[in-house]
């Protein structure tokens, strides 16, 4: 005996509503996984880059402290009387100035009071995206080395990335920024900053804003992005050497415990 087949009723047809439904929900669906994937990313870089960097950083900071061996505690300073400067700083005479290290190579280490008892960064050469988004503060390379009379430039990212220069708003004129490098503490005073456009590149010269000037003063100069979460401008902040010391008179007393912690002392 043969089987019938069952015979279907023919499918009714698909409404244009019922294809419009379907398709507004399949936008719908895009559109979300576009926004997790937004959020992810927005995460990925206000949060993993700083936890990534920080990490990164500290680790060039300790090699360098540590390579250093020098002495963590500040030495006396002299009674007035020559060898003092009015100021109660010892007068050690021309600050010394080192040659650049090849790219990427440790310069020193930054520390800023203003910024957090814990704010110690390593200063870098070069200011490529290797060396900002993982190493910290780039130093220009055509511009001076820490202690030379010209300007000592550096950049840094303000919200991602380790976030090195996230509070440059905040400085105040007579805020003091120290730097550490293989021969000594350099200790500049913070005087004013300004805002400019990407492209004015005149706050790099020995004599910020002013071509052809020549410099007699010894200009520490930071850049970072403006505002905090958006980079249509550059925020930069001036500062000048106030005095020095060699490594061997040990670091300057307020920064002393942050050299020690540098060190994995503290």
């Amino acid at each position: 005996m043969v089987l019938q087949e069952k015979v279907r009723p023919p499918a009714a047809p698909v409404s244009g509503v019922v294809i419009l439904r379907r398709a507004v929900q399949i936008i719908g669906e895009l559109l979300i996984t576009a926004g997790i994937v937004l959020l992810l990313f927005v995460a990925w870089q206000l949060w993993w880059t700083n936890v990534a960097s920080d990490a990164r950083q500290g680790e060039v900071v300790k090699n360098f402290a540590r390579e250093l061996a020098a002495p963590v505690t500040p030495a006396p300073v002299p009674s007035p009387g020559g060898s003092a400067a009015a100021s109660g700083t010892a007068d050690y005479g021309a600050p010394a100035v080192a040659r650049a290290p090849g790219h990427g190579g440790t310069i020193g280490i930054m520390y800023i009071p203003r910024f957090g008892e814990n704010y110690t960064r390593p200063i870098v050469e070069g200011t490529s995206p290797d060396v900002l988004d993982t190493l910290g503060l780039g130093h220009y390379g055509s511009t001076a080395m820490p202690g030379a009379v010209g300007n000592f430039a550096v950049a840094g990212h303000r919200q991602t990335h380790g976030a090195v220069l996230d509070n440059i708003h905040t400085l105040v004129p007579g805020d003091k920024i120290y730097v550490q490098t293989k021969d000594g503490y350099y200790v500049y005073v913070f005087r004013n900053n300004r805002i400019v456009m990407p492209s004015n590149a005149d706050v790099l010269l020995p004599v910020p804003s002013q071509p052809g000037a020549r410099p007699t003063e010894r200009f520490l100069t930071m850049t970072s992005c403006n505002p905090r979460f958006g980079s249509q401008e550059r925020i930069i902040a001036y500062s000048v050497l106030d005095h020095w010391q060699p490594v061997s008179a040990g670091p300057p007393p307020e920064i002393a415990a942050q050299v020690a912690r540098a060190r994995g002392e503290g």
